[in-house]
């Protein structure tokens, strides 16, 4: 028979491994790829999971890191759903030709790549247009007007107008207009790992 203070630490575990289960799902993480990047085994992190062990503080940080979390986020059961707000001022950046391209998608997300950006006038993402990967690729106005080059075409795009194409098609952004503009890309699956924005 269990004390209440086993009960306890019983419910807790319960409670951390149900928090790393949600992350790791919330990234796209096979039980067996979150071990490896964590550099725990496979049983104990399926056993963490299910609540029949703890985690140390070493292991909780390796776990978290790997998730891309913070320790007190997995022992914070109000985020389960989310590895929080990214503010704006944290994003990373891609620095362009007068323009700059924003991170929104951070790692371990799996399925899709995110970018915002943002062109002042005169602005591209280069003098040539790039490709990258294959995949199916999104992108977004959402404020301004900018030239949108896929291939041999060429497209005034304005906010609100999206195009839909893929990656491997040599494309390119532009504004030649005289006010800044705003955009997103999203990619699915993310491109793999290559220099961004090279010339096709």
């Amino acid at each position: 028979m269990f004390s209440g203070e086993d009960a306890v630490e019983s419910s807790a575990e319960t409670e951390l491994g149900r928090r790393v289960a949600s992350f790791r799902e919330l990234g796209g993480l096979s039980l067996r790829a979150l071990a490896a990047a964590a550099g725990v085994s496979s049983s104990f992190l399926s056993q963490l999971e299910n609540g029949h062990t703890n985690a140390s503080v070493a292991s909780l940080r390796k776990i978290a890191a790997a998730l891309g979390v913070t320790p007190a986020q997995l022992l914070d059961d109000t985020s389960v759903h989310t590895r929080g707000v990214l503010r704006a001022a944290d994003r990373p950046s891609l620095p362009l030709e007068g323009a700059e391209k924003y991170v929104l998608s951070l790692p371990p997300l799996r399925n899709l790549e995110v970018y915002a950006g943002r062109f002042e006038p005169g602005g591209s993402t280069g003098s040539e247009a790039y490709v990258h990967g294959n995949s199916q690729e999104l992108f977004l106005v959402t404020s301004g007007e900018v030239v949108f080059q896929l291939a041999e075409e060429r497209y005034t795009m304005r906010a609100d107008d999206s195009i839909e194409f893929l990656s491997s098609v040599p494309h390119r952004v532009l504004n030649t207009s005289d006010a800044p503009a705003s955009v997103v890309w999203i990619n699915s699956p993310p491109t793999p790992n290559e220099s961004p924005h090279a010339p096709a």
